[in-house]
Parts: C-alpha cells; structure tokens; sequence
C-alpha cells in the first residue's frame, strides 16, 4: 500500500537496520514517522532536550509536490513560503526570518544573523553560487553524478554556535527525463523542522526541473538522526488523531525558467515585509497565477500580523487563482477580526 518498508538482516552478528518510509504526501509520511517514534520509545537525550529517536532513516515522497500539510495542527504555508524566500534571497539576516518564525530568535549568536543560515551558504560559499553552479553542470553533463550542494562545512565543527546547518548536502540526477533529489540532513525534528524542510527542499527541486526544462521526479529524504522532542508528544498525538489527509498537491510551476518570477516574488515578500510602499498589485501583474497565488498568501500573511480587517483577507482569499490553497487562507481569515463598517462620510467633506 503506501507503505513502510523495513528490512532487517544480521551482519557479523550485528543487526543492520535500514529504514525507509513512503507515502504519498506529506501528512501520510509524517503520520506513518510519528507512530514508528511514539512506538519506539528511543529516548535520548540532546543539547536541546529529550526526545525520541530512531537512527538511519529514509522518507520518501512519491508526489514531491504534494508538499504541504492539510492537518488542521500542521497546516502551515507563509512561514515555509517565508523561510524559502528567505534561503532565496541568501540572507542570514534574524530580523528577515524571525518576521516569520519567532524562535529562530535563539539560534542567533549576535542577535542579528544566523550562523547556520542556508542561503549564504547556497548562494555565495567561497564565492560560489551552488545552485546555478549544479543547474550549469547538468546541462552539460545531463547524467552526472556529481551535481550535489554542501551545506554543512569543516569549520561547523570547530565552534559551538547556537545554529549549526543540520542539511549536510543535496543531490540532482536527472535520469529518464526526470529531475530526482536526494537531501540528506545529521539531524531533524519531525515536528517542527520536517514541513519546512520537505516544502523548501521540494520547492527547490522543482525549481531546479523548470531551469533544466525536465518533469519533476522522485524525492529521497536521508536523515541520521530523526527525532520528535518530548514537549511535541501530545500535539504528534493529536495530529495521529486526525487520521490521513487527502493528497492535494500544489499547482504545476509554470513550465518556462523560473527565476525572473522568483525575483518578483522575492520584490513582493520584501516590500510587505518592510512595508515600503510598492504596488503588490503591479507586481502580480507581471507573473504568472502559480507565483501570484503565493504573493497573495504572503499579503495574508502580512494583514494577519497588522491586525488588518477580515474582509481584506477574505478578498484576497477570493482572488486565488488556484483552490488548494483556500484552507490556509480560512486559516488566517478566522484568526483575523470584522471590524465595523465606517459610515461613509457626506459628499462635501470628503
């Protein structure tokens, strides 16, 4: 079925134990990771606390873009849109992050950038930009074997700084047409890291299939250390009480090169991050109903945060193009408040 498979075979009188996980989409696989870690009961302890753990575990996704939770407990999307943006823009900046994620607050060392920050490290490690370095490599060498990016570096392990990259590398291999990804990460925390992950990772491979003009493939998530930290118990508990989620994937990327849409959507998160005035409108003119959709969530998002009237959440929410995103907008619409309707002032004093 969608299935777990775990095999098992003694080795020099060791038991080598190899875990892979498959689902469908995102909330089948973390249903299936929270019961093997709720059943385990492998507790460690961390610098970060207890937690469950199992050790050398692989998850895959069979629809990489079925990418998001539609679990009323883990249904999130700006912060994951705003954490991607955030790798995309190579910023380490706190202030850029935390106006998505709070608790990336003590992951910084200086109060102002994060150590472990993706996107210095995709984008202008010892000068190099290692996304465009492996899109360049694989158009000319289509089957090579060597298209992978370092995230974890010699020097992560000389220091202790508060946020260390716990993604140690990427690969592509496009093989019958098809742009395949593997990620393999020291360590990861079901609850909270894994939607972020799996929706950045993802996102970025399907980037990579429209600059390389192949179809989306499979998607391989390696990890050392999978674990689910204790104060999380009750809330994995009650997502396995939802039981699983239809599978609902986001729209088709337009197929063309991506990255002149990105840098508008890139415009559109700084200016309604910084409120500085741009037209978002003008910006979602100039791309295509997949990106604009995602500048529309992140308009949401930014009313959410003013406290902003319900009833301009709700008419962004009635100008998605596409319906799978609806949830995550009522999400945000019921946390927003009606404010009362201002009387409209007499001709003459307007």
């Amino acid at each position: 079925g969608l299935g777990d498979v775990y095999k098992r075979q003694p080795y020099k009188e060791a038991l080598i134990l190899m875990t892979y996980i498959a689902a469908n989409n995102l909330d089948d696989l973390m249903y299936k990771v929270f019961e093997m870690l709720l059943d385990g009961k492998k507790r460690v302890k961390a610098t970060k606390g207890w937690n469950f753990e199992e050790f050398g575990v692989t998850l895959g996704l069979r629809y990489p873009r079925a990418r998001l939770s539609r679990s009323e407990s883990r249904q999130i999307l700006a912060s994951c849109l705003g954490e991607l943006l955030w790798y995309l823009n190579g910023s380490d900046q706190l202030d850029f992050i935390q106006y998505y994620l709070a608790r990336y607050d003590k992951a910084s060392d200086d109060t102002k950038t994060i150590h472990g920050a993706y996107g210095p490290r995709l984008l202008s490690s010892n000068g190099q930009n290692q996304i465009e370095n492996v899109i360049q490599l694989l158009r000319r060498k289509p089957t090579s074997r060597r298209a992978a990016i370092q995230l974890f570096e010699a020097r992560d392990l000389v220091a202790d700084y508060n946020d260390i990259p716990c993604t140690c590398t990427m690969q592509f291999m496009i093989r019958n047409g098809r742009l395949n990804m593997i990620t393999y990460m020291r360590s990861n925390d079901v609850y909270v890291g894994l939607p972020h992950d799996i929706f950045s990772f993802t996102m970025l491979q399907e980037v990579m299939a429209r600059s390389l003009d192949t179809e989306l493939g499979f998607y391989r998530h390696s990890v050392g250390s999978l674990h689910l930290y204790e104060p999380n118990v009750e809330a994995a508990k009650r997502y396995l009480s939802e039981g699983f989620q239809d599978t609902r994937p986001m729209p088709l990327m337009p197929k063309k090169d991506p990255w002149e849409s990105i840098k508008v959507v890139k415009k559109a998160e700084a200016s309604l991050r910084l409120n500085d005035g741009t037209s978002i409108q003008d910006l979602k003119d100039q791309v295509e109903p997949f990106w604009a959709d995602l500048i529309r969530i992140l308009q949401i998002y930014s009313l959410n945060k003013s406290g902003a009237d319900k009833r301009a959440i709700i008419s962004l929410k009635n100008e998605m193009v596409s319906d799978v995103y609806e949830s995550y907008a009522r999400k945000f619409e019921r946390r927003a408040t009606l404010r009362p309707e201002q009387p409209e002032l007499p001709l003459e004093k307007q």
